[in-house]
């Protein structure tokens, strides 16, 4: 059998608002797995020129790692939504949720706007679709210390969405969407395909092999 030819994959983590310390070390973890895979190759950058159709129609998949603020120009945006379009990836992480707020399709491609969260403490994940490839066999931490965030609306609402994991909201102070609080979720979208996780806010969540190996 022939080897197979890695696919070219977009980390992307400009910010425009708040920036998480622990980017660099995701891109270490990510740069890591592509190397011990040899599926993927890594190609890491914080400039938004990088979306435009020549460009972005090298990579496979974009990972929109802990972008904040308005970080796409409407042009760039434009060639992002043709990506999709096109058939492209997207995982969105943590703060992707953050990230421009002004735009109805972006919250619709990640699944939801960020909102809130608490203050970070250790809380209980719950695997809520067993039989998913990303989450099949794979067991969280007993416990997981994290930002727990909330989100304008509950991502339940849009029924396109294939949820993941959850929250134990009774594991968590200051969850605002009930018993049903969902934390990473997939969906087919416009030709597309989009996943978000909305954990990794610090530098330890990289160390974990559970987290890197979703």
């Amino acid at each position: 059998m022939a080897p197979t030819t890695p696919f070219n994959v977009l980390v992307f983590s400009k910010t425009t608002g708040y920036r998480h310390s622990s980017i660099p070390t995701g891109i270490s973890a990510l740069s890591r797995l592509a190397t011990q895979t040899g599926l993927f190759t890594v190609t890491a950058s914080e400039d938004a020129s990088i979306f435009n159709p020549s460009s972005l129609s090298t990579f496979r998949v974009i990972i929109l790692l802990h972008p904040s603020g308005d970080f796409l120009s409407p042009p760039e945006l434009k060639a992002f939504q043709d990506f999709v379009r096109a058939g492209g990836g997207v995982l969105a992480i943590h703060c992707a949720t953050a990230g421009m707020p002004s735009s109805e399709w972006y919250g619709k491609l990640v699944g939801a706007h960020f909102d809130m969260h608490p203050d970070p403490e250790p809380g209980q994940l719950i695997v809520a679709d067993v039989e998913h490839p990303i989450i099949d066999n794979t067991k969280p931490p007993e416990k997981w210390m994290d930002e727990w965030y909330n989100f304008t609306s509950h991502p339940s609402e849009n029924s396109s969405l294939r949820v993941l994991l959850r929250g134990d909201t009774s594991s968590f102070k200051g969850g605002k969407h009930g018993d049903d609080h969902p934390l990473a979720w997939c969906q087919e979208f416009e030709g597309g395909r989009s996943a978000y996780i909305a954990l990794g806010h610090f530098d330890e969540a990289w160390d974990s092999e559970w987290f890197v190996g979703l």
